[in-house]
């Protein structure tokens, strides 16, 4: 009876249309009772989202390629000035640091006493000479002599001899003033080419020996100057072809790196091969006409060793390595990427030559690449596009070929 009470009540009947109204406005947001539209957001929302990444795009241009090592300035010319007679500095005609010219008067020593000395020599050539001169008239009258048999023979022999001796006498008397002329010479000590002072080691008024060790000055040619580096023996035969060719331009650049501070040329090529490090000394000369060089500096010497014409150029950084080899992502007109295998020429710094699997104009993914995989959609980012035009960043390593 109660059930049939519930079932019959009107009451009953308004509780159950409650319920049904609710189920009805319940169902409108459950999934099974979506629209068309809503179904379509539902699939929108289901799909992957793009991944934001950095693309740049692929280039064809002329790309020089550089060999790097740290090198070592050297002066072109050093001289350590040192006196060659012994005798008191009467004065210094230069100051520290001053460029000199050839032949320009740098150390005066006082020449008095070899002035002294050639006079000398000279009195005693002058008596010599007289002796000489007595001998030959007396050897002329002996000589005579002969034929009337009124002297003998080793008597003239033995005026020829003295004659001899005396003549020999006035060539040492003669060789002892150019010695002492040449000593007075010695006293002026001149540059021996064009070149900057250093820091002067004597004053005015000292003693100096030819047999001091320690240099008076050391003079250095700065203009041209050189530099000394070293680079892996199998850079070598490259190098020794394309000298042959034409003349290698080698560009100095700062410790750090990141300053220019000199081009040059490459003079030559050292005679063997370190075996300890498996590197040769090359040796590049520099005008360095604003002194930015100086001997003993430590620089970072670009040797450009040859351009590569009409090369397809991608950022370094666009390229991976996985288990089939070098490898790219492409980007594909409707933001999605390929992965495109690539065979690599070259790497230098922050580009990278390649031979095949792309084309001039193709974009790349140069960041972000750990979250592809093929038919990822993207959302790009531009980036500076690969230059060949820049130097490599690294000063140590030499450039890198692939396969």
């Amino acid at each position: 009876m109660i059930d049939s009470y519930k079932s019959n009540h009107p009451r009953a009947s308004n509780v159950r249309l409650g319920i049904l109204g609710a189920l009805a406005v319940a169902c409108a947001f459950l999934p099974g009772c979506t629209s068309a539209d809503s179904k379509q957001q539902k699939a929108q929302a289901a799909a992957p989202r793009a991944v934001s990444v950095a693309v740049a795009p692929v280039q064809q241009e002329d790309v020089p390629v550089y060999v790097n090592g740290l090198g070592t300035v050297t002066a072109f010319n050093t001289a350590n000035i040192k006196s060659r007679v012994d005798g008191q500095i009467m004065r210094v005609n230069f100051r520290e640091g001053q460029d000199v010219r050839e032949g320009d008067l740098l150390i005066e020593i006082d020449s008095r006493p070899y002035e002294v000395m050639v006079e000398q020599m000279q009195a005693q050539l002058f008596k010599d000479q007289a002796s000489l001169r007595d001998a030959k008239l007396n050897l002329d009258r002996y000589t005579a002599l002969i034929p009337s048999g009124s002297i003998a023979q080793q008597t003239v022999d033995t005026q020829k001899a003295t004659v001899d001796q005396l003549e020999g006498q006035v060539r040492t008397d003669q060789a002892q003033i150019d010695s002492a002329k040449l000593n007075i010479v010695y006293c002026h000590i001149t540059a021996a080419f064009n070149g900057r002072v250093g820091l002067r080691q004597v004053d005015p008024g000292n003693i100096v020996h030819a047999a001091d060790t320690n240099p008076m000055l050391i003079l250095t040619q700065l203009q041209p100057i050189a530099v000394i580096f070293p680079l892996p023996e199998n850079n070598l035969q490259a190098i020794a072809q394309n000298m042959k060719q034409s003349t290698l331009e080698v560009d100095a650049y700062s410790w750090d790196n990141k300053v220019k501070l000199a081009t040059g040329k490459l003079l030559t090529i050292d005679n063997q091969i370190d075996p300890t490090t498996a590197t040769a000394k090359l040796k590049a000369v520099f005008d360095n006409k604003d002194n930015q060089l100086w001997p003993n500096q430590f620089v970072n010497a670009h040797l450009l060793l040859e351009t590569r014409k009409n090369s397809t150029v991608v950022p370094t950084a666009a390229i991976l390595r996985g288990p089939q080899g070098t490898f790219v992502y492409a980007v594909n007109p409707d933001k999605t990427v390929q992965d495109k295998a690539v065979t690599v020429s070259l790497t230098q710094g922050d580009i990278t030559i390649v031979t095949s699997g792309i084309n001039p104009g193709d974009t790349v993914v140069t960041d972000g690449q750990d979250k592809l995989q093929r038919g990822s959609r993207i959302e790009p980012r531009n980036t500076a596009p690969a230059t060949g035009a820049e130097k490599p960043a690294s000063a140590s390593g030499s450039t890198t070929s692939g396969s």
